[in-house]
């Protein structure tokens, strides 16, 4: 079955212990509604860098990666319809950029 990478781009860091609480909350229910087509629940990252032949970038872009998820979906639209259920996407705080992992083999 295909492989999806999606990369989180946005989001908010929770103000207090109680949002913290309830947005880890909003991520495990969303990771058990996919189920068993959650392959690697990923990570947020830290702040990243654009490399470029001759350069360095060190802000990331104009729309850094905050995270990513690698899953298992049949197809593109399967794997979609599963970003639209991300807690950054559903309290508009972000978004989910969605593309399939080709295997090279």
């Amino acid at each position: 079955m295909p492989k999806f990478v999606f990369a989180y781009h946005g989001g908010k860091q929770p103000e207090t212990e109680e949002e913290g609480a309830q947005a880890m909350a909003a991520w495990n229910a969303w990771y058990t509604e996919m189920g068993s087509a959650v392959v690697d629940g990923g990570n947020p990252v830290g702040q990243s860098w654009t490399v470029k032949k001759g350069s360095v970038e060190q802000t990331g872009g104009a729309n850094p990666i905050s995270g990513y998820t690698l899953i298992q979906a049949p197809d593109m639209i399967k794997a979609v319809n599963y970003a639209k259920g991300c807690p950054m996407v559903k309290d508009g705080s972000g978004s989910v950029e969605v593309a399939e992992a080709l295997d090279m083999g």
